[in-house]
């Protein structure tokens, strides 16, 4: 038998948060609201990056189960989440899986991405990028795999220098910055 055409979608479901996403595709694809659900955890990854107590609410052991559910989903109706979205938070939230979430929203983008044949780049930078910076990012990675990359972007602040580019396993550039820097303290000598 012949796996290649599955392998990237197993690989996905390898992880609970690509079980996780795998379920919530499904769900959406049932529900013909895969757009609707993406921005949806769009704006729930923003959230994640701009707001401690969000995040806080979905890492911390502490907060009980229940209030977690109820938090979480008064936050879903403020981010104006789409229903499929809103009641799946709910279920992370029920199961303690909360904390699961960045990778969920980066696996369901690939699943979506994939589902309208599109190449998605996975983008970590120290920094948030401008869009002038996203729109150079995007050339360059059209220019070197040939065809449109949608660009999945998040920020680490642990990152040290610049950024990373993934696309599927394959790393394209690991840390210019940190490059260039090891490049300055050979010169110094």
């Amino acid at each position: 038998m012949d796996h290649s055409s599955g392998n990237q979608g197993s690989s996905i479901q390898a992880s609970l948060g690509g079980r996780y996403a795998t379920a919530l595709f499904e769900l959406a694809a049932d529900a013909r609201s895969i757009d609707q659900v993406e921005q949806s955890l769009t704006a729930v990854r923003r959230a994640l990056d701009e707001s401690r107590d969000f995040k806080e609410l979905t890492t911390s052991p502490l907060i009980a189960r229940g209030d977690a559910a109820k938090a979480v989903l008064a936050a879903a109706d403020s981010l104006g989440v789409d229903t499929t979205t809103k009641s799946f938070l709910g279920v992370l939230a029920e199961n303690r899986r909360l904390a699961e979430l960045p990778a969920i929203i980066r696996a369901f983008r690939l699943l979506a991405a994939r589902h309208r044949g599109e190449t998605t780049a996975e983008v970590v930078s120290a920094h948030p990028l401008s869009e002038e910076q996203v729109g150079e990012l995007k050339q360059q990675l059209r220019q070197r795999v040939g065809r449109d990359v949608t660009v999945d972007l998040s920020v680490d602040p642990a990152l040290l220098g610049g950024l990373v580019v993934r696309i599927g396993s394959q790393m394209i550039d690991s840390s210019i910055r940190t490059r260039l820097n090891a490049l300055t303290s050979a010169m110094k000598g």
